[in-house]
């Protein structure tokens, strides 16, 4: 008679749980790159990337560059505007 559950059998439960939770994970990361590009966002780029987005958009296209903009934009969009308690 066996009380306890061994590594296998422990494997076995939890992967599936975890492999959704990395699958819910990567399709949010992997969003703002399948999102185009909209004309105003991309002329919002220009005008205000930094040097290091400028060089990413010269070195490895304009979907990196937006991406890395994009979340500069998003992080300081949250501290410009801390939550009030």
């Amino acid at each position: 008679m066996r009380v306890g559950v061994d590594d296998g059998e422990l494997g076995v439960i939890l992967f599936p749980p975890l492999l959704i939770a990395f699958l819910l994970v990567m399709e949010r990361v992997e969003e703002p790159l399948r999102r185009p590009a909209s004309p105003r966002e991309v002329s919002e780029f220009l005008d205000t990337a930094t040097p290091g987005e400028v060089d990413t958009l010269a070195t490895s296209g304009i979907r990196r560059a937006l991406f890395r903009w994009r979340r500069r934009r998003h992080r300081g969009r949250r501290s410009q505007n801390p939550p009030l308690v």
